[in-house]
């Protein structure tokens, strides 16, 4: 039996992947930050669950204890979870909430579940965006409290999301790890609802009608949950279709920038990486 994590599972697309996935051969582990959304989508397809909210960085400890002592193995962990939103917001750990919730807490959950990703050969899926191209990494600022702008912040975040993707593939695949990371579609979902981004227009006004259902990218989603890596998707690659590897920000191809961003996130996190690359 498969064990598959997803995180952001209580709605949207990620509620979507989850019930397609659901049957008697995986096991289905739902994230999701609303009690009674995230009970919900559970009971509906028979899945475990766990209320996490990744503003809370000790909630993500709590959710990798509790995955540890529950799961003998992860065949695949998805980092589903994230938006866009309104600030520069501080959350109770000091750092600013798109960061946070998009890039540190997925970070932080699969650095303390590493030693049983490896073990399992697992894969793990981080849901980008083809917002990355508004990123611009600042390694002085990654927080962006100098100069925060919803669009720059969550493109950074989006970013961020695929030199982790790159960051894992170089330690870890080695030993048995596969990382891929891949924008959904732009999808009509509450995205941007918490955002004075014009973003939010895009998906709550005029323009929703012609955005692709939650059906549409719930189902990318699951494409890269359940498919095999080396064969149905390239480990270390950002695809913006199922079947194409995609173009994205300059930034996601400088191999010094990945490693001195992932060295920086240990920093801002307080850890260090246990295991080495293969």
């Amino acid at each position: 039996m498969r064990t598959i994590i997803i995180t952001g599972a209580s709605d949207g697309i990620g509620a979507v992947a989850s019930a397609l996935l659901a049957d008697d051969a995986t096991r289905l582990v739902l994230v999701g930050r609303s009690p009674s959304k995230t009970r919900a989508v559970a009971s509906r397809i028979g899945a475990e669950h766990h209320v996490v909210d990744f503003e809370h960085l000790d909630e993500v400890r709590d959710l990798a204890a509790a995955l540890g002592s529950s799961c003998e193995r992860i065949d695949v962990l998805a980092h589903n979870a994230g938006g866009i939103f309104s600030g520069p917001t501080s959350t109770a750990d000091g750092f600013e909430k798109t960061l946070q919730v998009n890039h540190l807490a997925p970070f932080l959950l699969t650095h303390l579940l590493i030693d049983r990703l490896i073990d399992s050969n697992a894969a793990v899926v981080s849901t980008s965006s083809i917002g990355a191209l508004f990123g611009r990494i600042d390694l002085d600022d990654l927080n962006n409290w100098t100069n925060f702008r919803p669009n720059k912040a969550y493109g950074d975040a989006k970013l961020a999301n695929i030199l982790f993707t790159k960051g894992l593939h170089e330690r870890f695949h080695g030993d048995g790890l596969s990382s891929v990371a891949f924008h959904p579609g732009i999808v009509a979902t509450n995205f941007a609802a918490d955002t004075t981004s014009y973003f939010r227009h895009v998906y709550h006004g005029a323009f929703k009608g012609l955005l692709t259902p939650p059906e549409g990218g719930g189902a990318n989603l699951a494409h890269f949950l359940a498919g095999t890596p080396g064969r149905d998707w390239i480990s270390g690659e950002y695809y913006n279709s199922r079947q194409r590897i995609g173009r994205t920000n300059r930034q996601a191809s400088d191999p010094a920038l990945i490693r001195r961003h992932w060295d920086l996130t240990e920093q801002m996190l307080g850890i260090a990486s246990e295991r080495t690359a293969g």
